[in-house]
């Protein structure tokens, strides 16, 4: 057995730590503490001079309030970011894990001293509200204050959104924590060996069969060892919802996802329907893939076996993956290649694989008064390089936004939050493409390439088609079993692909160690609106060349400073079309043409 150990291959990730001294010094700074306790005596200070006189503000007292509050929430923001980032890079660490604890107890208790403002906001006649946001002093809030009324109908009284603040501390909070905890430190026995999930997923993608297919037994052996409690997390979090949604009067488990987006009901439902109705897509390249491999059958862990090209499993350092993004990148703007590069230049990453670091990858865009950082699991594969250019797309989008829009226009609802990163890692793609002569190769890259987009658009909405019925169950059948649950993850994942990959039963429990569904419910179809969004931005970028690229930077650097259609209008693309999803979907469909035409002048021999 050819076994092509990657995590012990050198990198040159292994010493990319990020730098978080522009927060503090470490978990046992002192200047925490002293923060933390300067922090609550000001929002004290703001409770007693705004409570109960906010329907009366002028614009001018308006502003002024808004601007103490963006303060605040900087502050309240460098505390928390540092804790999470810290912590993340450690999940079993003691010290890390209290620090996440008080400061998520500090921020529970600062939000329900806050909270009254909100309240008391959506409580103010709409004739006052109209004449208010027509004042020129509140042209920076306007949007935020028009915005935050579209939570009124939901919105308790201030005793109940405390206790409801309180509750998730020790609640949906303290489970999220310990699902995170639980998957890092999970321990997966690969041939004798014990790695994390973080380690042994890139196996997954070795061109060896029998190292993917022993990947896939000990992944769902280390999956299933936790399946009690695995199961229990989930229904947990699935319940709390439940109970959270009924007080509020949430009409479906995901209209709050939705209004939080900023995505009507009907926009998000038509997408569903446009990617569902599309599956065959899949199946036609599953079933070129097939052929090309030369096997009777595909197996779930044949999805991502790399082609027996050229390419094979190419192996890449860190710096050549850096220098694949700036490149690539700088041909597009000098202005991203620049802020990309502060990343590397400035420790603002965190990419080796070390015991009980999340695994997976993020960029937090922290706060105006900081900067961005990223971390991924660096092993050296083409699907990390990829990663890396999707994580650096945030960290554009996110230092784009804070610079221009500050701390309550900054962060973008979830659906246009994947602009950047699907953005950048198109740009990477189209770069080494273009400069590839080789038939073979390129062949290798589109496959890679599809494959990459199916993961964010078809197997996040056959997820979000999994939350649904996970949601829907648990509400309409009381506790679920692990059984249960993994019944309705196979009838979802099999309608996807169909008959082009044979799904075994014992890819039934490997919904358990996804974290979106239990920290952000309703969140993934958010890739699939970004990837087919991106889709379509990419396509009149390669109509009007040059004269796009500030008007792409335009959009990003508004942030959440509009509604998102109103954003994107500015570039070209009409969100209220429900038909929009379909040139993304027409635009992939013509790259899997693209791959079966090039597949059949590669090799003839084989169609």
């Amino acid at each position: 057995m050819a076994d092509v150990t990657i995590e012990k291959q050198a990198t040159g990730a292994e010493n990319v730590v990020w730098d978080l001294s522009v927060f503090y010094s470490g978990g046992d700074d002192p200047a925490i503490q002293r923060d933390m306790d300067a922090l609550s005596a000001d929002v004290e200070t703001f409770a007693q001079k705004y409570r109960g006189r906010v329907a009366e503000l002028s614009a001018a007292e308006l502003a002024e309030a808004m601007h103490t509050q963006e303060e605040l929430y900087d502050r309240r923001g460098r505390i928390g970011s540092f804790a999470s980032l810290t912590y993340s890079t450690d999940t079993t660490n003691p010290a890390y894990g209290q620090l996440v604890q008080r400061v998520t107890e500090f921020g529970a208790t600062l939000g329900q001293k806050m909270v009254f403002f909100d309240l008391e906001w959506n409580k103010v006649d709409a004739e006052k509200v109209k004449t208010l946001l027509e004042e020129p002093t509140l042209a920076k809030y306007r949007h935020y204050l028009e915005a935050e009324r579209r939570y009124q109908p939901y919105q308790l009284t201030e005793p109940e959104e405390q206790i409801l603040m309180d509750k998730s501390v020790t609640g949906s909070s303290a489970w999220g924590r310990f699902f995170t905890q639980l998957t890092s430190a999970l321990k997966v026995d690969y041939d004798g060996e014990e790695l994390t999930l973080s380690q042994v997923l890139p196996k997954l993608h070795d061109s060896d069969r029998e190292v993917r297919r022993q990947a896939n037994t000990a992944i769902t052996a280390a999956l299933q060892s936790r399946a009690m409690e695995l199961t229990y997390v989930f229904n947990v979090l699935v319940a709390d919802k439940a109970s959270d949604d009924k007080r509020r009067g949430y009409p479906t488990w995901v209209s709050y996802r939705n209004l939080d987006n900023k995505a009507p009901d009907a926009v998000v439902d038509a997408l569903i329907a446009a990617v569902t109705s599309h599956y065959e897509i899949v199946t036609r390249h599953y079933n070129l893939k097939r052929a090309l491999l030369g096997l009777d059958e595909l197996t779930e862990y044949d999805r991502y076996a790399p082609l027996p090209l050229k390419t094979g499993d190419r192996f890449y350092t860190w710096d050549e993956a850096k220098a694949m993004v700036l490149t690539a990148y700088q041909a597009f703007s000098p202005q991203f290649a620049e802020i990309a590069g502060r990343f590397f230049d400035e420790n603002w990453i965190h990419a080796p694989v070390t015991p009980g670091k999340r695994g997976g990858a993020f960029c937090s865009s922290t706060v105006p008064s900081a900067h961005p950082y990223v971390l991924v699991n660096f092993t050296g594969t083409a699907n990390d390089v990829m990663t890396l250019a999707h994580e650096l797309g945030h960290g554009i989008h996110g230092y784009l936004a804070s610079r221009a829009q500050g701390i309550l226009g900054m962060y973008t609802p979830l659906t246009t939050a994947e602009m950047a990163s699907t953005f950048g890692e198109m740009l990477v793609f189209t770069d080494l493409m273009g400069k590839e002569p080789d038939a073979e190769t390129r062949l290798a890259m589109l496959a890679q390439k599809i494959e990459d987009t199916f993961a964010t658009i078809f197997r996040q909405v056959s997820m979000n088609r999994f939350e649904d019925k996970l949601h829907n169950a648990r509400r309409t059948e009381g506790e679920l079993t692990t059984e249960r649950v993994n019944t309705l993850w196979m009838e979802t994942q099999r309608a996807m692909f169909g008959d082009s990959v044979n799904l075994s039963d014992a890819y039934s429990q490997w919904w358990s160690y996804v974290p979106h569904f239990v920290q952000v419910p309703g969140y993934v179809y958010a890739y699939a609106f970004g990837e087919l969004l991106v889709l379509a931005l990419f396509n009149v970028y390669q109509q009007r060349g040059t004269d796009f690229v500030p008007q792409f930077i335009d959009v990003l650097a508004a942030g959440d400073s509009d509604w998102p259609e109103n954003i994107l209008a500015k570039a070209g693309v009409d969100l209220t079309d429900l038909n929009f999803w379909n040139q993304g979907l027409a635009a992939l469909r013509d790259l899997v043409e693209q791959e079966e035409q090039l597949a059949r002048e590669v090799y003839p021999e084989k169609f």
